[in-house]
Parts: C-alpha cells; sequence; structure tokens
C-alpha cells in the first residue's frame, strides 16, 4: 500500500510539473518513478519523449526555417510516440497529440493532420481534464488549423473553400479559448506569483509556446481576412474580455493593439457596433471572463480604440525590459517595437482629439525603457511641442540630436522653437548652424540655409546698436540667398529673401522674389501679404486692393488681411469704409472665440470637432501675425512686456475683486482687445471720441494693464489735447514695453507741445533706434531740432523721412512673421 501511496504521489508530482511545462524536473520524477514502479512504463515512456519533444521545440520552435533541422532530429522519440500511440488508452491518444505535433515540426503536414483526425479531437470532453491535457487539446486544434492552412485544398468549388475557411477558424478558435483556459489555470495553481522573473519579465518556463500564441491571435484575423469585420471585432472583443494572467500579458498587449488599430482604419461611426458587455452564450469550453456590470463602455469606435491603446500603453510600460544585458537584447527588441506601435497608435488617437497634454505624459513614461531610442524621444518632443511645452521639447530634442547628430530636421526644429516661441535667437541661430554643419549635400540644406537667415533677422530687431543691427540684416541676406541657390524652387527660400529685401527696403528686388515664390505657390497667404504690401510701398493703392481682395477671397477668414484691408480702406476711401472692415473682424473674433472655448470640453473626435479644430489653428495663425502691428516689430521687448503685463493683471486681480481674468484663451482676448484698440484709433481720426473712449473701455475690462491700453488712452487725451494727461499714459506705456515705437513717437510729439524739448530729442531718438525705417519718427525729430534750433540735423531727418516714406507700406513689413513653413 505504502508503495501504491508512493506512486500515486510521484504521478501527481509529474502531472503538476507537467502543467507547469518544467520538463527538466518532470523527467527527474519519471526516472525515479520508473525504478520504483515497473508496471507504469508506458505512462513513464511517454512523459520522457514528451519531455525531450517540448524541450526541442522551446530551443527550435516549430517554424518553417526549422524544418530541416527537425527532419534529422527526435528519431527516438518519434519510434516511442509511434509505439505508445497503438495502445487504446488516454496514453495512446496523448501519445498521437505529440507525434501529430512532431510530424508538424518536420513539416509532414497531411500526415499531422491525419493523425489529429485519427486522435478524435471532435469527440473529447474538457471537463475535469488535467492542465497539461488541456495545453495538449489547445496546441492540437492549433495545428489542426495550421495544417489545413498550408495543405493544398483538394477542389476548386467555392463552397468547399468556404467550408474549409470555416474549419479552420473553429480550430484556432477551440484553440484559442482552451489556451486562455490552459493559462488562467495555471495562473491559479501557481498562485498568480511571479517568482522566476525579473523587472515584470517571464521565466523562460513560464512563456507561452508560439503555437498558444499564435492560436489566440489567429481567429480574430481570418475573420476580417475573409470580409467579416463584424465576427473578427467580437472575437478581438472576447479575448480581450478573458481574465488576465501573467501568462497572457504580452497577448494582450498585442490584442488590444490590433483591435485597435481596426477600429481606427477599418470602422467608421455608421458601421461601430456598440460593445455588448453580456456574457456570451457558452459554445464549448470557455475561459473566465471578467463580469460586465460596472464596467466603463466606449460609446464610438474612436472610444473604444484609445481606451484599448491606454490598457496596452499600460501593459508596455509596466512589463518593459529594462535589463541591456546581451542575452536579453532580442527580447528586449521584440518588446520594444510592439510597444513603439502602440504609441504610434497613441499618437494618432490622442491628436485625433487634441489631447498633446496626455499624449506628452505617456510618452515621458514611456522614458524608462527608451535608452538611446531616436524614435520615442523624438516623437516625445514632438507631442511636447504641441502641448505648449517648447522648453522642455527643446531639451528633448538635444538628446535627439545626440542620437543622431547626422539628421538636420532635428536641429531645425530646434531653430523653429527657438525663435517663434522661446525668442532665443542666438541659440536657434546655433542650432541652424548645426543643421549646415551636417553636410552640404542633405536636402534640407536650402531650409537650413533659411532657418539661419530667419535667425539673423529676427536678431537684428533685437539689438540696440545701429552697426551691428545692419551686419545682421546683412547676413540674415546672404544667408537667405544661400537658401535660394540651393533650392531655386524653394517658394520659402523665396519668400524670406524677398521679405528681407523689402525690410531693408530694396523694395523693386523684393517684388521680382515674392511674384516668383507665387509662381511656385500661388495660395501661399505670407507671400500675398508682403505682395499687397510691396504694392502699397510703390503706391500702387488699387492694385493693392484688389489683390488683398482676391487674397481674401482665398483666406476670408484671415485677421491679418482683414486689419491691413482696413489701414488701406481708411487711406483710400475713409474712415468710415474701414469701419465695416473692423465690424467685420469683431464677428470673426466671436466666431474664433466660440471654437477656441470648445477646447475645454469633451471632443468626440467627430468630423465636426476636427473642421472646428482646424479652424482654430487658422485663428492662433493670426493671433502671432497679429501680435505687436502696432511697434511694427516682435522684439525682445515685446515678449518681457507680455510677462510683465500678466504679473501686473494677476496683481491688479488680487488687490481688485472687481477685475478678474476672461475665462478661455488670453491669446483669444489679447485679440478681441487688438481690434477694439484698432476700432478706437479709426473713431478718432473720425473726431468720435465718445465712441473711442467706450473702444478703450472695452480694452481695459480685458487687459487693464496692457501697454497697448496706456497707448491708447494717450491718444485720446492727445487728441482732447489733454497733453499732461497724455504724456503719462505714453510714459506707462514704454514703461512696461520700451520697444512700442508708436508711444515712444507719441511721447515724443506731445513733449514737444510741452516745450520740453531736450527730451523730445531724447525719446524720439530711441524711436528711431528702434525702428530706423518709421518716417513718422524722423519727421517728428526733425520737427524737435527744428524747435531746438538745429536746421541742418532737422533738413537731415526730414530728408530721411521723406525717402522712406517713398518706400514706406500701409503696415509695416514686419507684421508678417517669419515662420519655417
Amino acid at each position: 500500500m505504502a508503495s501504491k501511496a508512493k506512486a500515486q504521489r510521484f504521478e501527481s508530482e509529474i502531472e503538476k510539473y507537467r502543467g507547469e511545462a518544467n520538463w527538466t524536473r518532470t523527467k527527474e520524477l519519471a526516472r525515479q518513478l520508473s525504478q520504483k514502479t515497473p508496471d507504469l512504463g508506458d505512462f513513464v515512456n511517454l512523459v520522457i519523449a514528451e519531455s525531450v519533444l517540448e524541450e526541442y521545440a522551446e530551443e527550435h520552435p516549430p517554424t518553417e526555417r526549422n524544418i530541416t533541422k527537425a527532419k534529422s532530429s527526435l528519431a527516438d522519440v518519434e519510434d516511442q510516440l509511434a509505439n505508445l500511440s497503438q495502445r487504446k488508452s488516454k496514453i495512446g491518444q496523448q501519445a498521437q497529440l505529440l507525434l501529430a505535433k512532431l510530424n508538424f515540426c518536420r513539416g509532414n503536414y497531411q500526415t499531422a493532420y491525419e493523425l489529429l483526425d485519427k486522435a478524435g479531437l471532435d469527440s473529447v470532453t474538457y471537463h475535469s481534464c488535467a492542465n497539461r491535457l488541456i495545453h495538449m487539446y489547445a496546441e492540437s486544434f492549433a495545428i489542426r488549423g495550421m495544417c489545413l492552412e498550408k495543405m493544398a485544398p483538394p477542389t476548386t468549388s467555392k463552397y468547399k473553400a468556404a467550408e474549409r475557411e470555416d474549419k479552420i477558424i473553429s480550430c484556432f478558435e477551440k484553440a484559442g479559448d482552451l489556451a486562455l483556459i490552459y493559462l488562467q489555470e495555471r495562473d491559479r495553481s501557481q498562485g498568480g506569483m511571479n517568482p522566476g522573473g525579473s523587472q515584470g519579465q517571464l521565466s523562460p518556463d513560464e512563456t507561452v509556446c508560439c503555437l498558444l500564441e499564435q492560436a489566440i491571435q489567429e481567429s480574430p484575423i481570418l475573420y476580417i481576412k475573409r470580409g467579416q469585420l463584424d465576427k473578427g471585432i467580437q472575437r478581438f472583443r472576447e479575448l480581450l474580455r478573458a481574465v488576465e494572467s501573467r501568462f497572457t500579458q504580452d497577448i494582450r498587449l498585442t490584442l488590444a493593439r490590433q483591435l485597435a488599430e481596426v477600429l481606427m482604419r477599418g470602422v467608421c461611426e455608421k458601421s461601430y457596433i456598440p460593445l455588448d458587455v453580456r456574457s456570451p452564450k457558452p459554445n464549448g469550453p470557455k475561459p473566465k471572463i471578467y463580469p460586465g456590470d460596472r464596467s466603463f463602455v466606449p460609446e464610438d469606435q474612436n472610444e473604444e480604440a484609445l481606451l484599448l491603446l491606454l490598457i496596452a500603453e499600460a501593459v508596455a510600460t509596466r512589463e518593459a525590459v529594462l535589463e541591456r544585458s546581451e542575452e536579453l537584447s532580442e527580447t528586449r527588441l521584440h518588446a520594444f517595437h510592439n510597444t513603439t506601435a502602440v504609441y504610434d497608435m497613441l499618437a494618432l488617437a490622442l491628436v485625433k482629439r487634441a489631447q498633446f497634454t496626455s499624449l506628452a505624459d505617456s510618452f515621458e513614461r514611456a522614458m524608462r525603457f527608451s535608452f538611446e531610442e531616436f524614435h520615442i524621444w523624438h516623437q516625445f518632443a514632438n507631442s511636447l511641442i504641441c502641448a505648449g511645452k517648447y522648453s522642455r521639447a527643446v531639451l528633448v530634442l538635444r538628446e535627439c540630436t545626440r542620437l543622431q547628430p547626422e539628421n538636420p530636421t532635428v536641429s531645425l526644429q530646434a531653430a523653429k522653437l527657438c525663435f517663434e516661441y522661446l525668442h532665443q535667437y542666438d541659440e536657434g541661430i546655433q542650432w541652424s548652424k548645426h543643421a549646415l554643419d551636417v553636410g552640404q549635400d542633405h536636402p534640407m540644406l536650402s531650409r537650413a540655409y533659411m532657418s539661419l537667415g530667419i535667425g539673423y533677422s529676427m536678431k537684428a530687431h533685437e539689438v540696440k546698436l545701429q552697426g551691428e543691427r545692419q551686419i545682421l540684416h546683412r547676413n540674415a541676406l546672404a544667408a537667405f540667398q544661400k537658401a535660394h541657390t540651393a533650392d531655386p524652387y524653394d517658394y520659402l527660400a523665396l519668400f524670406h529673401l524677398s521679405l528681407q529685401l523689402a525690410i531693408l527696403r530694396h523694395i523693386p528686388e523684393a517684388l521680382n522674389y515674392v511674384k516668383l515664390a507665387l509662381k511656385y505657390r500661388s495660395d501661399h497667404i505670407h507671400s500675398l501679404h508682403l505682395l499687397v504690401l510691396l504694392l502699397t510701398a510703390q503706391k500702387q493703392l488699387d492694385e493693392a486692393m484688389v489683390l488683398i481682395h482676391a487674397a481674401l477671397e482665398e483666406y476670408p477668414d484671415n485677421l491679418s488681411l482683414l486689419l491691413t484691408k482696413s489701414k488701406l480702406e481708411e487711406v483710400m476711401y475713409g474712415p468710415e469704409e474701414a469701419l465695416v472692415t473692423c465690424k467685420l473682424m469683431l464677428k470673426l473674433w466671436k466666431d474664433i472665440h466660440e471654437i477656441d472655448s470648445e477646447e475645454g470640453s469633451e471632443r468626440r473626435g467627430t468630423a465636426t470637432d476636427r473642421n472646428a479644430f482646424d479652424r482654430r489653428s487658422v485663428a492662433q495663425m493670426t493671433i502671432n501675425e497679429f501680435s505687436e502691428r502696432g511697434s511694427g516689430s516682435i522684439r525682445a521687448e515685446s515678449v518681457a512686456a507680455s510677462r510683465v503685463e500678466r504679473a501686473l493683471s494677476e496683481v491688479a486681480s488680487s488687490m481688485n475683486s472687481s477685475f478678474q481674468p476672461r475665462p478661455g484663451s488670453q491669446q483669444s482676448w489679447m485679440l478681441q482687445a487688438q481690434i477694439w484698440l484698432h476700432l478706437a484709433e479709426l473713431y478718432l481720426s473720425l473726431d468720435k471720441v465718445t465712441e473711442a473712449e467706450a473702444c478703450v473701455q472695452e480694452t481695459s475690462t480685458i487687459f487693464p494693464l496692457s501697454h497697448q491700453v496706456y497707448f491708447i488712452k494717450g491718444r485720446v487725451y492727445e487728441h482732447k489735447q489733454r497733453n499732461n494727461d497724455a504724456k503719462v499714459c505714453f510714459e506707462n506705456a514704454v514703461s512696461i514695453n520700451p520697444g512700442h515705437t508708436k508711444s515712444l513717437q507719441h511721447l515724443g510729439m506731445v513733449l514737444h507741445y510741452l516745450n520740453e524739448n531736450k527730451l523730445a530729442e531724447k525719446v524720439l531718438r530711441d524711436a528711431v533706434n528702434n525702428d530706423p525705417t518709421s518716417h513718422k519718427s524722423w519727421h517728428s525729430l526733425g520737427m524737435v531740432l527744428e524747435a531746438l534750433s538745429q536746421p541742418e540735423a532737422a533738413s537731415d531727418c526730414h530728408n530721411t523721412g521723406m525717402e522712406l516714406e517713398a518706400t514706406s507700406p500701409i503696415v509695416p513689413f514686419t507684421v508678417i512673421p517669419r515662420l519655417m513653413q
């Protein structure tokens, strides 16, 4: 009795280790059992043959490339299994299943299929089966499906072909369900622990074999290949609802990614079938699933795809391979490629919903396993750019440059951020030079020279010394000329070359280049705008008006063009005509603001939302163009001024409870404020002081401490000839923004009216130094010098002013932004 009990204990131990796929321990116990209980020879022989076969399959997976190796191996195992398969017992059936697997490894698909048929797979019962036996059944169904796929069809009949496809899918569905049952039971029997793994990875004897992995993943893909998209999606959902085990985490990641890809690429709003959380009707053995009650249920395909990708991201982040050893390099590379695919799709899903901050957070989590991986770092930088975190984006791009020093695109991206958002012109110039250092034969050479020219031109507006400014302008012109030489058909290089020539007042040459730019890109908004301003500089106002009407037909919502049109109408037809355009601008602002306000609300990703987002992007562009029109340039002082204004507004808000910042985008409110200020100036030109004061009051409620508000208040007082009050307002404007040329001009004239001519001279020289191309500054300085009895200097100023006025556009050329796209 004792020996029998001991043999049963050995058998139980062997079954346990078979279920855990611990073949080394299984063989040891089997040999011990054969010595103690010789009458269990068939069982022992089966277990030893099985162990040898499974160990071989682990080292040499049953794939096409290993067929030759398998044909020359396992001869002893084949003989042993062939002998055992003759038994009329469960051992015989198991031997047949293992023999079929051996033949499958050797590429003998017909033999393997016949052995599985002979084993009576369709008639087996799974209730109370040992876990190892469930695993064998799962593999056998998978092998049966794969054999059917690889074997030539016996007939050309379409009906038989469809029947064969149904049979293949049925095999994979049964295999997948049994595989999940096996893995769930294996996880339960081992207590859900992971003693052998490290850093979230499974130990070698805990990984899922390729046959089971393929069995789980194959059936939904086959449905979709047949055009049965709904059935494929339903099968994906069934597999994903199965209770998770540590063995299925990688498979779960792949399934979630694949279903998300199907939903994003192949399903539209009308064809989407909502998720049914009720338990599916049992049809054969089914794995345990999560209950549907109290579960979040997506409402559309975008929501479901996003949920799947977030799940996949969570799994990928948790299961990342952090070990950098050589033996794990292949595993690490495989995991990284899977994870990269998830993050790329997550980027598509979140960008579609304008959730840039969430995307940046996701990529930040990916940094822990993305050492030396350029793609993830670059995507992280792009997400930070979209989220408006420009300083961090530049730091990440610096790392991207370290990873790929020969990639000029990264350097140009960083330069763009420095120029357009951070106003760090010296750093941007260095980035541009780095892009040029890559070499003279890369396709981005023209853009690299263009970026360098933009940096020099922007820095020229920042420096105080006239000599240094002229050098920078010459450097910018030379860079733009090299950009044009590197790519003569690049419209953007031609546009920037023309704009630089216009700033230097080489008007005829600038006209030639901008017309060439429009020849290569006829709808480029900034080239059209520049051509309008160049025509006004040549005093061809009628032609400029015709062109601006044509441009507005193409871009009816462009507020920058509308403002130029209003200025042009004021000169040509009088302020009354310009007022009509101003009213249109206010209506457009209202539409833009409503779109901008939607950003805080929940976005569904519908076509309507996407159109709104596109239009909001256009609005953003016009805001950038619109800023600092009053001063004629975007300078470092302007950036500092905006920060000072924000700080003063916060102080005012804390000290005065009656003032609270307007909700929503402050840029949008800034846009409205500038429209009101322009309207106020028009009313002043019509001598409608009350209406102008109302516009100023309206602006004050938005940004009470803005230098623009102080400027226009000063203009109202100046119009009323209250020069002392005007002086205070202009001084306040200059103290907030020392680079605001208009405030300096009017402050100088008010001081002149108050007979403070020495101080007026100093202020007007500052205005000239800020913008040497402003003819108004030169004329005003000439008047003050006359009052100071300096006729020769006054004459020189008047002559300079007249020369500049002859080539002066309706609004300064610098209102057109220096953009790299």
